[in-house]
């Protein structure tokens, strides 16, 4: 049947852009070894920017409808300036296992944008669910940080809405276009601005180029910020923003697993309740109906 096959190939294009995304903190993690923090993020918005602008460039796209751009713009001051700049402001002081487990939150805040922006009404059953795996996300965070909420969390926090902000607009622009021009068209956007403050920040803060800080320039530029973004984007227009922005619950658990293997940072006993507290809600939310 094609609606099942568009929506087992959605849900596995969004599957691959949680996997592109579970990478993004620890290599920002690799690159904040040789980049300053506004040099990382606006280097790695020019490098994305002019990866997508060759795309377009290449391939002759034509470039959106006036009507779009304002939702362009939104998506480009949410996921190309404002996540990238709050988690690595964040990432300085915190480790990546407990950013992750923050930023966990961030499926139920798109759904909660989604029903606002879009009109969407999910299930009762597919809100409970949504509910009980922020919970257990929530729960691990203040475990791991003992109680207190710190100013790395006030970033991170920060961080979920102008990234829901962006998933939302970006999920409704790919019903209308597709998804790679979505991100494309908004990093080519934001050029104008990451251009003259990677100059200014290269100029200011100090850089050290080693292989951890290079690969990790580059994976967020390339890896998160254009292809895991085009296939998250294709798969929200296929399955639903709410529906694709609860498989991100997944995303903490596998950046903690990175964390161990590419960071060695140290992983608690909680992680794997955590993991299957929040697999079980994935599971229910894919199956609610709306």
């Amino acid at each position: 049947m094609p609606a099942v096959r568009d929506s087992r190939v959605g849900t596995l294009q969004a599957a691959l852009g949680v996997l592109a995304f579970s990478l993004t903190f620890p290599a920002t993690a690799w690159g904040l070894e040789g980049f300053g923090p506004w040099s990382l993020v606006a280097v790695r918005s020019v490098l994305a920017a002019l990866i997508a602008g060759g795309c377009l460039l290449a391939l002759r796209i034509v470039p959106p409808d006036r009507r779009h751009w304002p939702g362009l713009a939104v998506v480009g001051a949410g996921v190309v300036l404002g996540f990238p700049m709050l988690t690595t402001l964040a990432l300085q002081t915190s480790t990546t296992a407990h950013a992750a487990v923050v930023v966990g939150l961030l499926p139920l805040t798109t759904a909660l944008l989604s029903a606002l922006r879009t009109g969407s009404r999910p299930s009762r059953t597919f809100w409970i669910a949504a509910l009980a795996g922020a919970a257990a996300v929530l729960a691990f965070t203040v475990g791991q940080s003992g109680g207190a909420l710190t100013t790395a969390d006030a970033y991170l926090f920060g961080a979920l809405l102008v990234c829901a902000a962006g998933y939302t607009e970006g999920g409704r622009l790919a019903r209308v276009m597709p998804g790679w021009q979505v991100i494309g068209w908004a990093l080519v956007l934001c050029l104008p601005v990451a251009l003259p403050v990677a100059a200014f920040a290269l100029s200011t803060e100090p850089v050290r180029l080693t292989a951890h800080s290079v690969a990790g320039v580059l994976w967020v530029a390339a890896g998160s910020q254009f292809l895991g973004l085009i296939v998250w984007y294709r798969g929200m227009a296929a399955i639903g923003i709410p529906k694709a922005s609860q498989l991100q619950l997944a995303q903490p658990l596998l950046t903690l697993v990175w964390s161990v293997l590419l960071l060695n940072e140290y992983l608690t006993v909680a992680a794997p309740l955590t993991a299957a507290a929040v697999l079980v809600c994935i599971a229910v939310t894919q199956r609610a109906r709306g």
